[in-house]
């Protein structure tokens, strides 16, 4: 039985995802920095003093810093994992706006965590969850468009393990971070700086 391949080569098509997901880092990762916002500072300061209010926003800029680096991570891992996905369904699709609707939270969850981070722990907890939700539905992204056979067909058995093993460095750091915030708060959140490491060791296992 013939297909009619407008109606199905417009659907399978992954460049629209694409588009979306570029469209959404770039917002998200340029509404990161008003986490940091500007402080209200008196004008009849001294210099030195004006100095100081404004060392006190490092661990706002600390968090912004970290949330870019995250979801720089996230947009190249998303790159490498669409040079092997060709095709997708609308399973992929519902999956890819789950997964957006996670990283375009990122900024208030990074606000969150800048803000008051340091003093409660349910600002960790909105943290990490907003990542450990992200890296499970970017798990699950990679998981099924191999079992559903939408990957490119000539992609070997390692390429395959890598990338699923990359996917899963994500809700780690986010189990670990969310584990070493209830005695280090904020700070627990450094873990996820370990994840490019953790990527390399992964390709000199699987690619040598």
């Amino acid at each position: 039985m013939s297909k009619n391949p407008d109606s199905i080569d417009l659907w399978m098509t992954t460049s629209r995802i694409e588009t979306l997901v570029d469209g959404i880092f770039a917002i998200a990762m340029t509404l990161l920095v008003l986490s940091i916002g500007v402080p209200d500072i008196a004008y009849n300061l001294s210099e030195a003093a004006f100095q100081q209010q404004l060392w006190l926003l490092w661990p706002k800029i600390m968090c912004y810093a970290l949330s870019f680096w995250i979801l720089s991570g996230f947009w190249r891992n998303n790159h490498q994992q669409f040079q092997f996905i060709k095709r997708s369904d609308p399973t992929l699709i519902t999956i890819n706006v789950f997964w957006l609707l996670f990283i375009a939270l990122m900024p208030f969850s990074t606000e969150i965590i800048s803000e008051y981070g340091g003093t409660y722990f349910t600002a960790n907890l909105i943290f990490q969850l907003n990542l450990l939700f992200a890296g499970v539905l970017y798990y699950l992204n990679w998981y099924y468009s191999v079992w559903k056979g939408l990957v490119n067909e000539n992609l070997n058995e390692n390429t395959i393990k890598l990338m699923r093993d990359i996917n899963l460095i994500l809700p780690l750091c986010s189990v670990l971070a969310l584990g070493l915030s209830f005695y280090f708060y904020a700070w627990g959140s450094l873990v996820y700086l370990f994840s490019p490491f953790l990527k390399k060791i992964l390709e000199k296992k699987y690619l040598g």
